[in-house]
């Protein structure tokens, strides 16, 4: 068997079973085995490489041809095909991991961020019914029920989310965040309300500071989904 060199350095040997240090004829897995051989006697070099890589990739058509034909065993025929499938293989498997990782990040980011839609026919009557009424239930009621309508209204603003399909952990986050919001917000209009005392002689400090947060969480049930 002539070594890689000798190979590489006859113009003439073009032939790819002389490349591989082959004799015509050679079994499937002789081809094989050259393959390596010859890949690792030619080191870093890059046109020996491409050379012993086209002669392997001819005898390898070649085996399935042979196939095709009948003419080859089956240990070539199965050689042969485990080599060409194994690249669509790992494609195949790259494609899907990116196409299945892709789509959990659209669907992760889905589930977080909220689509603001109204709700049609008896759902938005009865949310904006009982909006109106947690309104006006927090100007009625004395200041020690407050924290309860504030409760409820939130509850109401997670259920709403539940029954438009969004899942609990996000609609508990998105409940208790339009609530936070909504105090906060209060606080700051208070304080910066030029009027307070006329407010103060109507209605008590913990009523105007929650109004905010109530009328966000109707809005909330009404358009969250």
């Amino acid at each position: 068997m002539s070594s890689g060199d000798d190979s590489n350095s006859n113009p003439g040997s073009l032939d790819p079973y002389s490349i591989l240090g082959l004799e015509p004829g050679a079994s499937f897995e002789l081809v094989q085995q050259a393959r390596e051989k010859r890949l690792a006697e030619a080191g870093a070099d890059p046109q020996a490489k491409a050379k012993i890589e086209s002669s392997y990739d001819i005898l390898l058509m070649g085996s399935l041809k042979e196939r095709q034909m009948g003419k080859v065993s089956n240990a070539a025929a199965n050689a042969s095909l485990k080599e060409e499938s194994s690249n669509k293989f790992g494609g195949s498997i790259l494609t899907q991991l990116q196409t299945f990782s892709s789509s959990k990040s659209n669907e992760k980011v889905m589930s977080i961020m909220p689509n603001l839609v109204l709700p049609e026919g008896y759902g938005l009557t009865i949310r904006i019914a009982l909006g109106l009424l947690s309104v006006v239930l927090l100007f009625l009621s004395p200041s020690e029920s407050i924290d309860l309508i504030l409760s409820l209204s939130t509850i109401g603003l997670f259920i709403s989310q539940i029954r438009r399909g969004r899942r609990p952990i996000s609609s508990l986050g998105w409940s208790v965040l339009f609530l936070s919001v909504g105090l906060i917000f209060g606080g700051i209009i208070f304080n910066l309300s030029a009027h307070q005392a006329n407010f103060a002689s109507y209605f008590s400090e913990d009523q105007l500071k929650a109004l905010p947060a109530v009328i966000l969480l109707w809005l909330g049930a009404l358009l969250l989904s």
